[in-house]
């Protein structure tokens, strides 16, 4: 109790802990439902509105996500009304980002190997208010001491050193790494200062002349993903289901 009054109750961070709890419950709450449904078992059916429309859970979400942040903004970081309104906000992304995939195909993919976007969003979000939540802060502010912090120019530096790292683990297609590095800056470094993916805009634009480097790009990428994929989504079928298996395409005949 001592820890959670000392870390959670006085700095204020009784209603982002109350958040990620709905907004990770809300998930597996929501991808269970959803894979009963799928089964055709228990008693969950589809939401259906007028003209027979299908009504996926992101629209509620977002009506959710929306009442529960201006609650927030209006609520403070105290009181029954500011915990409420955290809640509604878990709620509310929760179910938003269940159909992360959705919003970002424009159709729905949600049981097709796309849908695996939905629930890698999920655990990256919750991994990153995890982290704020322990105590990180973005861009590594909170490595400062005392002394540095009454610096200005020192604070200024130290962040914009930080956000270089992470810019740069993005343009060179590292997308994990650099969004974590911004709560964890040495992860971003990682990322800065290995080779950029073959297809991201570093590598077009930096190892354009470079062969060399273009083919060890390539190769590395190669090796990364062969030997990082099928665990990923082995861990991501586990949580979110595996997706619907693709039609076997008919052979044409000649």
């Amino acid at each position: 109790m001592g820890w959670f009054e000392r870390n959670i109750m006085e700095p204020g961070k009784l209603p982002l802990l109350l958040a990620l709890v709905s907004f990770v419950l809300t998930f597996l709450i929501t991808r269970g439902i959803t894979r009963l449904i799928r089964a055709g078992k228990g008693p969950f059916r589809n939401i259906s509105g007028s003209g027979g429309v299908h009504v996926h859970h992101v629209v509620p979400g977002v009506i959710l996500t929306i009442i529960g942040g201006f609650g927030a903004v209006a609520g403070g970081q105290y009181g029954f009304g500011s915990a409420l309104a955290a809640v509604l906000f878990g709620i509310g992304a929760g179910l938003v980002l269940d159909e992360f995939a959705l919003v970002l195909h424009l159709a729905d993919v949600y049981w097709t190997p796309n849908g695996r976007k939905s629930v890698e969003m999920v655990v990256l979000t919750a991994s990153l208010v995890g982290l704020l939540l322990i105590g990180f802060s973005p861009l590594g502010v909170n490595d400062l001491n005392e002394d540095q912090q009454q610096n200005r120019a020192v604070v200024l530096v130290n962040v914009l050193v930080n956000f270089a790292f992470a810019l740069i683990s993005l343009f060179k297609g590292k997308v994990r790494l650099a969004v974590v590095g911004v709560i964890i800056p040495f992860v971003a470094l990682v990322g800065a200062v290995r080779l950029a993916r073959p297809t991201s805009p570093w590598a077009k634009r930096f190892y354009r002349n470079r062969p060399r480097a273009r083919a060890k790009s390539a190769l590395r990428s190669y090796h990364h993903d062969r030997r990082w994929a099928t665990p990923m989504r082995a861990v991501q079928d586990w949580i979110g289901g595996a997706p619907d298996p693709e039609p076997a395409r008919s052979l044409e005949r000649r």
